[in-house]
């Protein structure tokens, strides 16, 4: 008889374990024992199979495997292994939604936990392009590009197809991406001007994120007039840093650990204080809410802010639960196609948006689960660019195939990504836009 407990194994009932990143250990960098862990996953990937339609990562794994001499994994070059790495931005979709060897099953596979260990021990070696450190350094790009007179010339000269070809050439920016804008008037400075007064039985503090500070201040504002709309009583951290993503995604985990420790005090700060943490961008939730506590697994604190940390439409969906949710909805949406972005599907907390949405009269609201190949930087570097394209085109094919009024989704890079795959024949808004614009406030 097995000794693998009932509902361990594959078809199982037990729910998937994420297990602590032991990224302390000597082990954890050590490359031999990298690339035995690689071969051990590469090869019960290869007779698996089922993530074959997700990112690029897994399609370069089999190919190289079906061309090789012998139709297996040992006649693929080591070189391969790494082109699978770094075809990986770790949207968590394979370990969420499709691998049925994740633990508690006795093969213990985690592909995203692998590739970060594979990632980061390029980055201990010194294998990142100066891009990548730079494109990583969300708040000092923010701060910079911000500034009165660079904003307005960074955003003019990326509108310039020299510039950009030549960007293209020297820094591996692709020059048809697009490359997020940068705003004097942020966030930051618009609330410092227009404060929320008052007091509520819902307090909510926003972790803002860079780039809804920088890049997206329109649809942060949004949120905060809708919350208060609702009787939210909305506040700001006082110093945040970036959460971590991008460095995480370059595989600097020191890095990931500074800013999560600078933006831990801060956040335990808030919930002693019975404040809610609300996050409007889903990879900055889904690090927050689903990284954190495994870099660091006995934080007890860590653990406090999981717990009270919501994406903006979760925490609207619990003031409708509670009855205080206003539906004083002014105008309809129509037919609204719906993208899910992939770090949002990865927190597990259903289609929340969706929910919220479909309670405005004379709105249909189709969700669709499908990954937009951006990822951030992964859709601008300009050797990934045009994959990035062809991993989108089948999310903006069914999206265009909906026939619908208006295009969303809760990731704007994500949007900017599908509406330039589509043509831009559809007009994309963020959800949260579109319920400021239903409340007609």
């Amino acid at each position: 008889m097995s000794n693998t407990p009932i509902g361990a194994g594959e078809g199982g009932l037990k729910r998937p374990e994420r297990l602590p990143i032991n990224w302390k250990s000597d082990d954890y960098y050590n490359q031999d024992s990298l690339m035995k862990e690689l071969e051990r996953v590469y090869d019960i990937c290869h007779g698996c199979r089922r993530c074959f339609n997700l990112c690029k990562a897994f399609p370069i794994l089999f190919d190289a495997i079906d061309k090789g001499d012998t139709g297996e994994l040992e006649s693929v070059d080591k070189k391969t292994f790494w082109d699978v790495v770094n075809n990986c931005y770790m949207c968590d979709m394979c370990y969420m939604t499709k691998c049925p060897y994740v633990p508690p099953h006795p093969f213990n596979l985690d592909f995203p936990a692998l590739m970060l260990r594979a990632k980061a021990i390029k980055f201990k070696k010194g294998s990142v392009k100066l891009r990548d450190k730079l494109m990583s350094n969300t708040d000092f790009l923010g701060k910079i590009n911000s500034l009165p007179i660079i904003s307005w010339k960074f955003n003019l000269l990326n509108k310039i197809k020299p510039f950009r070809w030549l960007q293209d050439k020297l820094f591996g920016i692709h020059k048809d991406a697009n490359v997020p804008k940068y705003h004097f008037n942020t966030l930051r400075r618009r609330f410092k001007n227009n404060a929320p007064s008052g007091t509520s039985n819902y307090k909510v503090m926003l972790f803002v994120t860079c780039y809804g500070n920088y890049n997206e201040p329109d649809y942060i504002d949004d949120l905060i007039r809708v919350y208060e709309h609702n009787n939210i009583e909305v506040n700001l951290l006082d110093n945040e840093k970036c959460c971590g993503m991008p460095k995480l995604e370059m595989g600097d985990i020191e890095s990931v650990i500074e800013h999560m420790n600078h933006n831990v005090r801060q956040l335990s700060k808030a919930v002693n204080e019975n404040y809610d943490i609300v996050i409007p961008m889903p990879s900055c939730a889904f690090i927050i809410k689903e990284i954190w506590h495994l870099l660091a697994p006995n934080d007890h604190q860590i653990r406090k802010i999981k717990e009270n940390t919501y994406d903006p439409f979760e925490y609207l969906m619990k003031l409708h639960k509670d009855n205080k949710l206003k539906t004083d909805f002014k105008n309809p949406l129509g037919k609204v196609a719906y993208h899910v972005p992939c770090h949002l599907r990865a927190q597990n907390i259903g289609t929340k948006t969706k929910d919220v949405l479909s309670l405005i009269p004379d709105t249909t609201v189709t969700a669709v689960e499908r990954c937009s190949g951006h990822d951030g930087t992964y859709a601008i570097k300009s050797e990934y660019h045009e994959t990035a394209k062809k991993i989108c085109q089948p999310l903006s094919d069914q999206m265009m195939k909906l026939d619908s009024n208006t295009c969303s989704s809760d990731c704007i890079m994500a949007g900017k990504h599908i509406e330039d795959t589509m043509g831009h024949e559809k007009y994309f808004l963020h959800p949260i836009s579109l319920l400021r614009r239903s409340y007609n406030i």
